[in-house]
C-alpha cells in the first residue's frame, strides 16, 4: 500500500519507518524543512533505541522518503495518516488548530478517493468533525478512519510491530476490512469499532494505567508511614490476574507527553457534557504532589534548610530510554531546589540539552558523568531509572559524596545492596535504611 503520514514526531516517525519495514511505500511528510533535511540525511530528531538504524534499512530499500510537499505525497498515496501534535492548551483541553490545518490541507491536495486516518489522539467527536472540514474543502470521496497508537517511548518500534492490539475505528465496512488487511500480519487482536469508540479507547486507556501508578504510589505513601514495603506488595498484588504486575511500581510519578495530557483532557471532556470525572482528577492531582515526595525527604533530612547545600540530580528524562522531558517530574524538583537556594548537579545519559532548554535558568551545573554529578555533594536524588545508574559502584559512590545521602525516587536499589554500606538511604514506600539498620516504626494501635 502506499502511505502518507503527515507530521514526523515521535508517533508520526516510528509508524512510518515500521509501515515501511513491512514493505509499504511510505511518504513522511513535516512543515518542518530543517527537521525535513536532518531526515533525509540519515539524522534521527528524537532518541528511540534502534530508530536510526530502521531510518537507514528502510530508506536504503526504497521504501521511506521524506518530504515537505504535502500535496505531491498525497496525491501519491491512498492512505494518509495524520499524526500531527495535540499539546494541551491551558484549560487542558487538546489543542486541535495543527490537525484542524493539516486536514484543510489534505482535503485541497486530494486528486480521487483517499482513506484518511487520524492516529494523533484526538477527542471524541474529532473525527467527525475533520471529515466535515475536508469535505467542504473537497470534492472528492473518502473514508474516515480512527486508529489511536498505544506507543510507549523507549520500546516504541517494538510496541508498533508487535502490539498488544490493534483498534480500528470505521464509517464504512470498506475501510475497516483495508484497515484489517494492512495490520492483520501484526496481531490477532484486530478491534474494530465505530470511530467515537476508539477515540475513547485511546483515552480510556492511558487514564487507566494512570491510576494504576497512582494508585500504587498512594499505597506506597501508607507504607512508608506503616513500616511496610510497597514493592512486596505490589508484587503480591500482581499475581492477581485482575490486577497483573504492570504499572505497579511505586515512584515519583509518571510524566512525558501522554498521560499528563490525555488525563486533563479526558476531564475536560467529560466536562464537557456536564460529568465531572472525579476519580481522574484525584489521580492528577496524587501525581502532582508525589514528585514533591523528594523535597519533602530533603527538608526531613536537612531540617528544611537547603540553602548552601550541593544536590545531585541522576536522571532528568522522564523515563529511561528517551530523550523526551516533556512534563518531567525533574523538572519541578530541580526548580524547588533552585528556590530553596541549593546548588544542583545534573546528569543525564541522554536528556541533559532537552532538559537544559526546558528548564530555562541558571544554578545547574550539567556534568559529563553520574559521578562527577555526585562529586562533593551533600545528597544525591536518582529520579531517573536508567540501568547505568543500576551498575554504580556503591563503595565508589560512598567515598565520591561530601555525604552519604541516597534517595532513591524510582527504587533502583534493593536493601541487600547497600546493608554493607554507610548509607543513608530513602526510597518510595520501603522502610528507609539509615546507617545500615532499619529505622523503627512505630506500633499501630487499632
Amino acid at each position: 500500500m502506499k502511505i502518507t503520514v503527515i507530521g514526523t514526531g515521535y508517533v508520526g516517525l516510528v509508524s512510518g519507518v515500521c509501515y515501511a519495514k513491512l514493505g509499504h511505500e511510505v511518504i513522511c511528510v513535516d512543515k518542518d524543512s530543517a527537521k525535513i533535511n536532518r531526515l533525509q540525511a540519515g539524522e534521527v530528531p528524537i532518541y528511540e533505541p534502534g530508530l536510526k538504524e530502521l531510518i537507514a534499512e528502510v530508506t536504503a530499500s526504497g521504501n521511506l522518503d521524506f518530504t515537505v510537499a504535502l500535496d505531491y505525497a498525497v496525491q501519491q498515496s491512498e492512505l494518509i495518516i495524520l499524526a500531527v501534535g495535540t499539546p494541551p492548551l491551558s484549560n487542558g483541553e487538546a489543542n486541535l488548530s495543527y490537525i484542524d490545518l493539516a486536514a484543510r490541507e489534505i482535503a485541497r491536495a486530494m486528486n480521487g478517493s483517499k482513506i484518511i486516518a487520524v492516529k494523533s489522539t484526538v477527542p471524541v467527536g474529532t473525527n467527525e468533525r475533520l471529515a466535515l472540514l475536508i469535505r467542504q474543502e473537497s470534492k472528492h470521496d473518502f473514508q474516515s478512519i480512527s486508529l489511536p497508537e498505544f506507543l510507549r517511548e523507549g520500546s516504541a518500534i517494538q510496541d508498533t510491530l508487535h502490539p498488544d492490539r490493534i483498534v480500528i475505528g470505521a464509517d464504512s465496512e470498506a475501510a475497516a476490512e483495508k484497515m484489517v488487511e494492512l495490520h492483520k500480519r501484526l496481531t490477532m487482536n484486530l478491534i474494530v469499532t465505530d470511530i467515537r469508540s476508539a477515540e475513547m479507547i485511546k483515552y480510556a486507556s492511558n487514564a487507566f494505567l494512570a491510576t494504576k501508578i497512582s494508585f500504587i504510589n498512594e499505597i506506597a505513601n501508607i507504607c512508608e508511614k506503616v513500616g511496610a514495603d510497597v514493592a512486596r506488595v505490589a508484587e503480591g498484588m500482581g499475581y492477581d490476574k485482575r490486577i497483573g504486575h504492570s504499572f505497579l511500581q511505586a515512584g515519583i510519578g509518571y510524566g512525558g507527553s501522554c498521560f499528563p495530557k490525555d488525563t486533563k483532557a479526558l476531564i475536560q471532556i467529560a466536562g464537557h457534557v456536564d460529568y465531572e470525572f472525579k476519580l481522574l482528577r484525584s489521580v492528577v492531582e496524587v501525581n502532582q504532589d508525589q514528585r514533591f515526595s523528594i523535597m519533602r525527604k530533603l527538608d526531613a533530612i536537612f531540617e528544611g534548610e537547603l540553602r548552601n547545600k550541593t544536590i545531585a540530580i541522576w536522571g532528568l528524562a522522564f523515563k529511561p530510554d528517551t530523550d523526551d522531558v516533556r512534563d518531567t517530574p525533574a523538572l519541578e524538583i530541580v526548580g524547588s531546589l533552585l528556590d530553596a537556594g541549593a546548588s544542583v548537579r545534573a546528569y543525564d545519559p541522554i536528556a541533559m540539552n532537552n532538559f537544559q532548554t526546558l528548564l530555562g535558568r541558571d544554578g545547574v551545573e550539567w556534568c559529563s558523568n553520574a559521578m562527577a554529578a555526585a562529586g562533593g555533594a551533600d545528597a544525591l536524588c536518582l529520579l531517573t531509572e536508567w540501568e547505568e545508574f543500576s551498575h554504580i559502584n556503591l563503595a565508589e559512590l560512598e567515598r565520591t559524596l561530601k555525604q552519604p545521602i541516597l534517595i532513591d525516587g524510582r527504587n533502583v536499589f534493593r536493601e541487600e545492596h547497600l546493608v554493607s554500606t554507610d548509607f543513608v538511604y530513602y526510597s518510595i514506600g520501603r522502610p528507609s535504611l539509615n546507617q545500615g539498620v532499619r529505622q523503627e516504626m512505630p506500633v499501630l494501635q487499632f
